[in-house]
């Protein structure tokens, strides 16, 4: 057990206050304010750089898209949005939250969220991602999901999807029926 402990300490950077490097801002700035910087159209890893450079540590992305995608390499998005306003002078405790897309995507013209939660109605997930209509309904509801091309194949990264059509219909009460997505590609029309 005193090894493992000693380990963990060895692992990570301190500063001279004796906090692990990363922990929050707090630690490493005292509450500074800095002014934020520009970050829209910037690489999301250079903008989470440079927030970090400029002391602002409590950093967090979303997909612009409402795909809810997770940004696991943040060199692959770029930034679309940002929660506080270029040029806005703020603690540098204060979140910075980046809205991105994939690098090679258009940022929409504003950020788009996620079906809310469906409630007792079948809400319409029509151009929705399948992952963020399954978040929506219940956990308990069984749902199955087809390729609606055709083509058979597995729908395995919901995020990747788009839902074509959906029994039960929009606006039919849910009562615990089973749900159908019939889905494409992203980037693909539905017949």
């Amino acid at each position: 057990m005193l090894v493992i402990g000693g380990l963990g300490s060895a692992c990570h950077a301190t500063t001279s206050a004796g906090s692990t490097s990363g922990t929050s801002g707090n630690a490493k700035t005292g509450g500074k304010t800095r002014t934020v910087p520009h970050f829209v159209g910037m690489g999301l890893q250079s903008a989470q750089d440079i927030a970090q450079k400029q002391g602002f540590y409590g950093l967090k992305s979303h997909d612009s898209l409402g795909r809810d995608r997770h940004q696991i390499l943040d060199r692959d998005w770029k930034v679309c949005s940002q929660n506080v306003k270029a040029g806005t002078t703020t603690s540098t405790d204060t979140q910075l939250d980046f809205g991105a897309v994939k690098s090679d995507e258009t940022c929409p013209s504003k950020d788009q969220s996620a079906p809310t939660s469906a409630g007792t109605t079948m809400p319409d997930f029509k151009g929705k991602s399948v992952n963020t209509a399954r978040d929506a309904l219940d956990s308990s509801t069984s749902i199955t999901v087809k390729d609606a091309s055709g083509k058979g194949r597995y729908v395995l990264v919901e995020s990747n999807w788009q839902v074509c059509s959906q029994k039960p219909s929009a606006g039919t009460k849910l009562s615990g029926q089973p749900v159908r997505f019939s889905a494409v590609k992203f980037g693909e029309s539905c017949p």
